[in-house]
């Protein structure tokens, strides 16, 4: 099973039914510009605790993406499997975002 809901004839993903698929492509392009300025950094022999502090931002940046990500999963994926009323895609579902929150924790 997918994280998508049936919407008309196609599936829709959370982020996207909450409108946020744009946002989210900017927040993406924002962190891989950090990333490049990173390469650049060590390129140019920065001072080690600048490179540090520039991957401490990228981290949370992408922290904040996954969490963004967790939320609309939950908002939209979770609770339309809970209002469906069918326990297995309800019961898949909750695993599905238990999964998610281990391997989240884990690379923390």
């Amino acid at each position: 099973m997918t994280s998508t809901t049936e919407v008309g004839a196609g599936r829709v993903h959370g982020y996207v039914a909450a409108g946020d698929k744009d946002a989210l492509n900017k927040r993406m392009h924002r962190i891989e510009g950090q990333v490049r300025g990173i390469e650049k950094m060590i390129a140019e022999d920065r001072y080690c605790i600048d490179i540090l502090t520039q991957i401490s931002a990228v981290s949370t940046a992408l922290e904040a993406v996954a969490f963004k990500l967790l939320d609309d999963h939950v908002s939209h994926c979770v609770t339309g499997a809970l209002a469906s009323g069918d326990k297995e895609v309800a019961a898949e579902k909750g695993q599905e975002l238990l999964e998610a929150v281990h391997r989240f924790v884990r690379s923390r």
